[in-house]
């Protein structure tokens, strides 16, 4: 997958998440996570993991993204950039919890872009239909033939 064919421009997500880390609240877990979320329109949405003593209200990177991006009138996205763990370290990917991805499935098409990355130069991507097959969307579930 590269950038023109996508007109995605990875890296720069990738870049925009890590910088996020310094942000991320995580002095229970310090599993520290950045994300960088781009608008349809161009504009990319940024968010770090915070966490809260009782858990519960603690929040994702990528639902910070998300929910400052629609609580600005944004519902249109093309992708999402992931980066995180111990620390603060990237040595793994970083994939999106359950939550996230339904979240995801609110308001981004099957195809929406998942870039999972330890570096700019070391990613992954996947399109939310495979991180979150048969879904539950506004528009039904996902793969269930209608009866």
């Amino acid at each position: 997958m590269s950038y023109m064919e996508e007109n995605i421009p990875f890296e720069d997500l990738i870049k925009d998440a890590l910088g996020m880390l310094k942000f991320s609240y995580a002095p229970y877990s310090r599993y520290f996570v950045g994300a960088a979320l781009l608008a349809e329109n161009g504009k990319i949405y940024t968010g770090c993991n915070i966490e809260n003593v009782s858990f519960g209200p603690s929040n994702c990177a990528e639902r910070t993204a998300f929910f400052k991006a629609v609580s600005e009138g944004e519902k249109k996205f093309k992708a999402i950039a992931i980066v995180g763990g111990p620390q603060g370290k990237t040595e793994k990917y970083c994939a999106p919890c359950g939550v996230c991805r339904q979240v995801m499935a609110e308001f981004c098409s099957p195809d929406f872009k998942v870039i999972m990355a330890k570096s700019p130069e070391d990613y992954k991507v996947k399109t939310l239909e495979e991180l979150l097959p048969e879904s539950f969307t506004p528009q039904g579930e996902v793969g269930q033939d209608a009866e």
